[in-house]
């Protein structure tokens, strides 16, 4: 999660509130057409799951005033925090290619908090009851979902990968229904923002530029103040969130994370990484792999979601083009040069990322013929995508050199041999690969267990999957239950939304 001065909106408030709260709301500032306001939906017993007590702090909340009955019932939405100004936000999306009116179905937007630093966040409830955008849906989250989401975005965040975080989850003493009754919850989101692709498809869709002249101001003001100045700040702006989905996408594909549903309501202006639906981690490194229920055709699957963010971002250009420009081809022309420097971004990136992953400096000809030569290799023998790269951390992997495998150990004495060129010392090499190489990862089965186990009321197994997740560049634990894939059990293994 990235932090984001309030100065360019306004002056925070004045501190002391209650618990810490210091909640303005300059979203609501903006036209009408982006938000209704809307009270959250009581619920019958609210309880607490969890809080993320280091987030709190670092919000300026009192961690100790709100892990009471008191914090229950306010992150359920019984209760509203002071300064809030609960809002459903309005927006637009393709869902698997395919445009729709969206919104806000089952989340509220309480406002931004102002910390101590003087960055805003915003907070949001999610599950917190029907709203005008639900589309005939209950409004309700799942505790499953909703502990999937705290597990994952964490996990993101220890990786050190921009993100969404979970502040708090509370159970609401109320089942829902999906394929089955489940115990619902609540979770409170943290962002930099929730503006997204989609909330300017919703502006064009309408055709009144003036909000949306208003929403890039904004948003402008709000991110990236220092293109105020630009000499056109609209391709500016699409430059900049350009740079910033390519940079997330490139951490993405360098852990094996795979979103599940990058629809274009599911990317954040800001570049974090938000809403975790159907989202897992990758074992066995195939760029085919999906994970996600309803992604029957692969159109998410983790070696198409570059392609699918760059199709993302032209999405986002369209909306911009009577900004760019008042004569359209010319616009479209700037919006083209723009979008085309996607591939160029997103590759210098991952390429930079997988040189740290293998310890080396500098650049040669020769580097990416060797970091393909390996995931080839890794895609025959269906090596784990993490273990592989951690294990490079040791001098030889033990676990290839089991295999005996001699296209392997061509490919070692290749990488050996780069090594030995570079002018940085071997343990150089090795702290930036124990540094960029996870030895843990949500591996599937342990977010699966933990969620089985915190539907039974046990939450101690989550508890401990979330602090080794908290660490996970700690080579030297002993923890291998949780850096072991899922291997031919986890064959056929599937997410699901939870809405």
């Amino acid at each position: 999660m990235s932090s984001v001065p309030s100065e360019p909106i306004s002056s925070a408030m004045s501190a002391g509130s209650i618990q810490g709260w210091r909640l303005e709301h300059t979203y609501a500032g903006l036209p009408t057409l982006f938000y209704t306001p809307v009270e959250p939906t009581p619920v019958r017993a609210p309880k607490w799951v969890k809080l993320n007590r280091a987030l709190a702090e670092q919000l300026g909340l009192d961690a100790g005033e709100l892990e009471g009955d008191e914090g229950a019932a306010l992150f359920s939405g019984n209760r509203l925090p002071p300064g809030a100004q609960p809002v459903a936000q309005a927006y637009a999306g393709h869902q698997f290619g395919h445009f729709t009116g969206l919104g806000d179905g089952r989340a509220i937007l309480l406002g931004e908090q102002i910390t101590p630093r003087g960055e805003r966040f915003d907070v949001q409830l999610k599950g917190s009851g029907p709203t005008p955008y639900s589309r005939r849906g209950d409004g309700r989250a799942a505790l499953g979902p909703m502990l999937r989401e705290y597990i994952i975005s964490e996990a993101m965040h220890a990786l050190g990968i921009p993100t969404t975080r979970s502040l708090a989850v509370v159970a609401t003493g109320e089942p829902v229904y999906r394929d089955r009754e489940l115990p619902g919850a609540v979770l409170t989101r943290v962002a930099a923002s929730h503006i997204r692709v989609g909330t300017f498809q919703w502006a064009a869709a309408t055709r009144d530029e003036a909000a949306l002249r208003a929403l890039v101001d904004y948003t402008i003001r709000r991110h990236y103040p220092n293109l105020a100045e630009a000499e056109n700040p609209a391709r500016a702006l699409l430059d900049t969130v350009v740079e910033r989905q390519a940079r997330l996408i490139a951490q993405w594909m360098l852990v094996g994370f795979i979103h599940g549903v990058m629809n274009t309501d599911n990317m954040a202006i800001f570049g974090e990484t938000i809403d975790y639906g159907p989202c897992a981690f990758m074992d066995a490194y195939d760029p085919a792999t999906v994970f996600s229920s309803i992604d029957r055709h692969g159109r998410y699957a983790y070696g198409n979601q570059p392609t699918i963010a760059q199709w993302n971002l032209a999405r986002f250009a369209e909306t911009l083009l009577p900004l760019i420009d008042v004569e359209e081809k010319r616009a479209v022309e700037l919006a083209t040069e723009s979008l085309r420097d996607f591939e160029r971004r997103y590759r210098e990136h991952w390429l930079d990322g997988m040189r740290r992953k293998l310890g080396l400096f500098g650049t040669e000809a020769d580097d990416v013929s060797l970091i393909e030569s390996l995931l080839e290799w890794m895609q025959k023998t269906k090596a784990d995508y993490t273990n592989t790269f951690a294990d490079l951390t040791r001098e030889l992997p033990s676990e290839c050199a089991q295999r005996d495998d001699v296209e392997f150990m061509q490919w070692h004495a290749r990488w050996r041999k780069r090594l030995a060129r570079q002018r940085e010392s071997a343990e150089e090499s090795d702290r930036l690969r124990r540094v960029n190489c996870p030895a843990f990862i949500p591996r599937n089965q342990r977010v699966e267990e933990a969620l089985a186990m915190a539907e039974r009321g046990d939450l101690s197994v989550m508890e401990r999957l979330l602090d080794v997740l908290g660490r996970p560049f700690d080579h030297e634990r002993e923890a291998p239950e949780y850096r072991q894939p899922a291997g031919e059990a986890g064959a056929g293994y599937r997410t699901f939304c939870g809405t």
